[in-house]
């Protein structure tokens, strides 16, 4: 490393950097928004980590997280650029230094808002990042929900917003993928939405018939017009062999939440990067009773970890997962948010830390087994 380092330069010393496929104790110097240089053995200068790691800065490819600040009660909408600022606060100091912020596109009747909510939310995004407010690099994921009626229509809304990404086909009519068994749907939702036996019923039946009406059609042609533009796909909750055949003859990238072995493998085994929550690892198993993200750890079929629910889950899984796998290093574990989401959609300028990269960095200290997000740098400038 160049010892003599121009005043612009940032250095710092004495930190656990973690690379792709080791630690190491050792001096990392970054130069206009790039890393310069990393190297083993401390630095004469530079700020001293004392031993804290230096990991790359996360990679959230699928969050629900903004939709909690813009909606956080029945009917109640809060200002979307101070929702977006909540949440993009909350991002940063998770570690999230990129993240693809999911929006409805179709609803699936478990909720009030509508696309007019979700065009309020994109713009925000843009204003705000064309404004310098935000800390994380935020894009777009579009959830498109192919059973419901309107959904080629509000996928009309973005289908030319160059903030979107990636796009994910899902389908969450009751008696298949995700809630293949109907006693978790009806835990789901008869507890979120509060109904009755009867308006239970009649929702599913609902459900059922809007999916048989609308989702093969509505999943070839959302597919083709991503594939078209650029657009990564991903498929959501695909449980069986028929679903992964479906995925493949698609073009599908991303494999989102596979609710069985079978399927992960099979995904994993087509070339698709199998994607499953954090807080399916923090917790030790699915909420709605599906295959463990911890069994497909140990399998060997897992590549990508979301936050979905809870940004923090993130780091707080990656830091744990070597102690819950046999075998799983520290590296591996930190590519699942970082280097491999980069690369499943198409990111090559981020995602490790090399020579050259984007300067998103996190420093974290552990305490007590836990992870502390301490500083999160962006392209070189500390953002929190």
């Amino acid at each position: 490393m160049t010892r003599d380092t121009r005043p612009s330069d940032i250095v710092f010393k004495n930190a656990r950097i973690i690379l792709e496929d080791e630690v190491i104790t050792g001096t990392i110097q970054i130069r206009d928004g790039k890393i310069a240089d990393i190297s083993s053995g401390n630095g004469i200068s530079g700020e001293d980590f004392g031993g804290d790691y230096l990991m790359p800065g996360v990679v959230e490819l699928h969050t629900d997280h903004l939709e909690h600040h813009y909606a956080p009660r029945p009917k109640v909408r809060w200002n979307a650029d101070a929702a977006l600022m909540a949440h993009d606060a909350q991002i940063a100091a998770s570690g999230i230094t990129t993240v693809f912020d999911a929006l409805r596109v179709g609803l699936d009747g478990d909720t009030d808002i509508n696309s007019d909510d979700m065009v309020l939310l994109a713009d925000a995004i843009a204003d705000g990042q064309n404004n310098g407010r935000l800390r994380a690099d935020h894009y777009l994921h579009l959830r498109c929900e192919v059973s419901s009626p309107n959904c080629l229509d509000a996928f009309e809304l973005f289908e030319h917003n160059p903030q979107v990404k990636i796009a994910s086909l899902m389908d969450h009519a009751p008696g298949q993928r995700q809630f293949a068994s109907l006693e978790a749907y009806k835990t789901y939702y008869m507890g979120k939405q509060k109904m009755t036996q009867a308006e239970f019923d009649a929702f599913c039946d609902r459900r059922v018939a809007e999916s048989v009406a609308h989702a093969d059609r509505f999943r070839k042609e959302i597919a083709a017009r991503c594939q078209a533009k650029g657009i990564s796909l991903a498929s959501h909750d695909d449980a069986t062999l028929a679903h992964v055949d479906e995925a493949i003859e698609q073009g599908i990238h991303v494999a989102e939440f596979p609710t069985t072995l079978e399927a992960a493998k099979a995904s994993k085994e087509a070339g698709m990067a199998v994607l499953m929550g954090a807080p399916n690892i923090v917790r030790g198993s699915s909420h709605s009773g599906n295959v463990s993200a911890r069994d497909l750890a140990s399998a060997g079929h897992l590549d990508i970890l979301s936050s979905d629910y809870i940004p923090f889950s993130l780091v707080q899984a990656v830091y744990t997962l070597p102690q819950l796998v046999d075998g799983y290093t520290l590296p591996q574990a930190i590519n699942l948010v970082t280097r491999n989401p980069a690369k499943a959609v198409g990111f090559t300028d981020r995602g490790t830390l090399a020579s050259g990269k984007r300067a998103d960095m996190v420093r974290v200290h552990m305490q007590n087994a836990i992870p502390v997000v301490r500083s999160v740098w962006r392209e070189g400038q500390r953002v929190l």
